[in-house]
């Protein structure tokens, strides 16, 4: 069965899936890479070397504008590690065309007033996968750059998740600060300072309980995004 058969398939029967086109993504990416951002931003990397190129992998990205997921796709995914990035996104920007596009880029929908299980279980299996999956561990989109909001605790219960039937799965949470110049919407020209942090290891959590667990790894990620965020 081809991969847009069985996507056709999950979406028939209700469940939770996305669509990774390597042609149309190559495409997307390199026009976004080396035309669209450049023209529109003045974009600086630190860290791109923290990016694993293999093994299952939360990208944690702080979330300012609507621009995050590209900037990320467009400095730690396809077209620098060659490596599909999956997203959860919020359930109305899955509908139409432009849901169609974001479903073959890697996206799938969560309802955030109210996520079911089939996105939380379609984010551990792309995880058990040995693949690269994008959170967001604030939630939202917070217009203001100035600091780290709360971190919600979805993204340490899916890591967790994912490794509590499969400990040898050697799975690592990216903390990434995205710092814009400006509030959003970002203005023509604006700066962006992309900081990638060092993985953590989700495995140096296994000997707590899920509750504490939860709770350290949550604390830890919190405190990495807000270190890189005062980086400039």
């Amino acid at each position: 069965m081809t991969e847009n058969s069985k996507s056709q398939n999950y979406l028939e029967s209700g469940e939770t899936t996305s669509v990774f086109s390597s042609w149309l993504t190559s495409l997307t990416f390199y026009l976004f890479s080396y035309i669209v951002l450049p023209f529109y931003f003045k974009i600086k990397i630190r860290g791109q070397e923290n990016i694993p190129r293999t093994n299952a992998t939360i990208l944690a990205p702080t979330h300012r504008s609507r621009w995050d997921p590209i900037i990320v796709s467009c400095t730690t995914g396809w077209l620098s590690t060659k490596r599909p990035l999956r997203y959860m996104v919020s359930e109305e920007q899955t509908r139409g065309f432009q849901g169609w596009f974001i479903r073959h880029l890697g996206g799938f929908p969560v309802d955030r007033n109210n996520p079911g299980i089939s996105s939380i279980r379609y984010s551990i299996e792309i995880l058990k996968n040995q693949e690269m999956l994008v959170l967001f561990p604030e939630g939202k989109i917070y217009p203001e750059n100035q600091s780290i909001y709360s971190i919600q605790p979805g993204v340490s219960r899916i890591a967790l998740q994912a490794i509590s039937g499969q400990s040898e799965l050697d799975l690592k949470i990216v903390p990434i600060s995205i710092l814009y110049d400006h509030p959003a919407p970002p203005p023509w020209r604006c700066g962006v300072q992309v900081n990638i942090g060092s993985p953590i290891d989700v495995q140096d959590y296994l000997g707590y309980s899920t509750k504490q667990a939860a709770k350290e790894l949550t604390a830890n990620l919190a405190l990495s995004l807000k270190q890189l965020h005062q980086k400039s």
